[in-house]
């Protein structure tokens, strides 16, 4: 029995050892960020909306912000017009699409703040509508950000509408052509998707390193229920670790299930 009770506590104790500050406070982040997830998806799709909107602008306006201090030489040194030039549309329509790209901090505040804010908005809404987020929400959010951009920011010149329906469109192909390019690059390995839960578990225990050896051994997460110390020790998985995994299988209720 007392060698019961203290393999057990050699079991526990590497678990609480693994959580230094760092870890702690990312987890704890991260339980945040979950109950705020929860507790929006709940929400009417107004409330959602707009409480993505705002806080992607924020966002948004502090990354334009911080943009905006480094053009703001640029902006100062800019020469402006007399008050009485008389300047062609397409001289003045160039001026103010200069200004509005090489504007303050503010200017930038504005700008990106409504892109961000705007894009995360209408991204949100035809999530909940559509029930997916695919290439053609990604690109009408990007559509809509860009024409509003150039309405707010005035870059449109004396064509606002048509300028704005050409910045949409502009936005919309260029987000829609890297939606796909990330959505390429960021599928795993054919082979990999065999151990997304045998991942999942090295991961919370501190094990991650040992990923390779059940790849070497095959062992993918269909046979996670049926583990043993002999099966770990063949793959060349020292004890203690092995003890972990045995004792994680064995706690796990779907796993212990399925082990019968």
């Amino acid at each position: 029995m007392g060698e019961g009770k203290q393999g057990a506590m050699v079991v526990e104790m590497p678990n609480s050892s693994n959580q230094n500050p760092i870890a702690q406070l990312q987890n704890k982040f991260k339980e945040l960020e979950i109950g705020f997830k929860g507790w929006l998806s709940k929400q009417s799709i107004p409330v959602e909306a707009a409480v993505v909107t705002a806080t992607s602008g924020l966002q948004g306006a502090a990354i334009g912000g911080f943009m905006g201090t480094l053009t703001q030489d640029v902006s100062s040194s800019m020469p402006t017009p007399p008050a009485g030039a008389n300047l062609n549309p397409q001289a003045m329509a160039s001026f103010q699409q200069a200004q509005a790209l090489a504007g303050g901090p503010l200017v930038q505040a504005r700008n990106f703040a409504v892109m961000t804010g705007v894009n995360a908005g209408i991204s949100c809404v035809l999530k909940r509508i559509r029930g997916k987020e695919d290439v053609q929400s990604s690109m009408a959010a990007a559509f809509g950000s860009g024409a509003l951009f150039s309405l707010v920011s005035g870059m449109g010149g004396p064509n606002p509408v048509p300028n704005a329906l050409t910045s949409g469109i502009f936005f919309a192909l260029v987000q829609g052509g890297l939606f796909e390019l990330g959505r390429k690059f960021s599928q795993p390995p054919a082979e990999d998707t065999h151990y997304v839960r045998t991942r999942s578990l090295l991961s919370s225990l501190g094990l991650q390193n040992y990923e390779k050896n059940f790849k070497k051994g095959l062992l993918t997460d269909t046979t996670l229920p049926l583990l043993t110390d002999s099966a770990l020790r063949d793959v060349r998985i020292p004890p203690g670790p092995r003890l972990l995994i045995l004792d994680h299988i064995q706690r796990d209720p779907e796993l212990r299930k399925k082990r019968g």
